[in-house]
């Protein structure tokens, strides 16, 4: 087993710690590329752990993080444990660690749905515990991630865990009756943006243009408009009539988009995703 405390070493960041995974799928390997790639950390100060032994090789090996399929060599060797994991598996990983949980852990859970209350049953009292839903856009390190703290947490745990997110996207503090809504803006989405590229770019085939090339400019048009608004600071409404000229094609297709209830539907989908996300917790 790896003794990784080395306290003679902080990166410029100034984070001194060992940051462990249980759960390597998806959004846990985009947050340990992303670690890695933001450089918080070294790999040998990576631990990770997954039920997938071929897929943790994989990563071992490509990224040189050290793995196991214990939990328990996870939370022995790390400061951090980032739990990347099923909301029907956490309280059967948490009840397999709890033992081994100490005063001077943060933990980290990614768990879609599951409250803070759930988690620190299933941990000893006083667990340092934060809370925190991105979405799959992490995978492409630009993510948006809704960090929130459980009784235990303090200033400091809680910078590390923007710190840690920050690796992957951008970073949002809210208290936890507002997660469902994050849930169902953020977390659901992604999905409701690939429709409207989906649907921007069929209506550019539609119009003659190849299908690859309609594609690329409905996702650029959708990434730039997005920077825009980020960037500039701008409301989305007066970014809006920036396009818009008197009796111009965009004040056209702005009419038909009312015609068809595009605003109001995408309000009921981000609606819908919400009270979804309150009765799954």
């Amino acid at each position: 087993m790896h003794n990784w405390q080395n306290n003679d070493w902080q990166n410029e960041r100034g984070m001194n710690m060992n940051i462990g995974f249980i759960g390597a799928g998806m959004i846990g390997e985009a947050l340990i590329r992303g670690v890695l790639a933001a450089n918080l950390t070294r790999s040998d100060r990576i631990f990770a752990s997954d039920v997938d032994s071929k897929h943790l090789q994989m990563l071992h090996s490509e990224l040189g993080i050290n793995v196991s399929v214990d939990n328990i060599d996870t939370v022995d060797n790390v400061d951090a444990i980032i739990l990347a994991v099923k909301p029907r598996i956490i309280s059967k990983v948490l009840q397999s660690i709890n033992k081994k949980i100490t005063g001077e852990h943060l933990v980290i859970s990614v768990a879609a749905g599951t409250p803070i209350k759930t988690i620190e049953e299933n941990l000893p009292d006083g667990t340092h515990l934060a809370r925190v839903m991105p979405n799959i856009a992490c995978t492409v390190r630009q993510a948006i991630s809704a960090i929130c703290a459980g009784g235990n947490a303090t200033e400091s745990d809680i910078e590390t865990t923007r710190t840690i997110f920050g690796s992957v996207g951008r970073v949002v503090t809210v208290p936890e009756s507002m997660m469902d809504a994050v849930t169902g803006l953020s977390g659901s989405g992604p999905a409701f943006v690939f429709q409207i590229i989906e649907a921007l770019s069929d209506g550019g085939v539609h119009e003659g243009l190849p299908r690859d090339v309609a594609t690329t400019l409905a996702a650029q048009t959708v990434l730039g408009a997005a920077a825009m608004v980020l960037e500039t600071g701008e409301h989305p409404g007066a970014l809006k009539d920036m396009v818009t000229s008197p009796a111009g094609t965009t004040i056209q297709g702005l009419r038909a988009l009312e015609e068809q209830g595009v605003r109001a539907g995408m309000m009921s989908a981000v609606i819908a995703a919400t009270r979804r996300s309150r009765e799954l917790g």
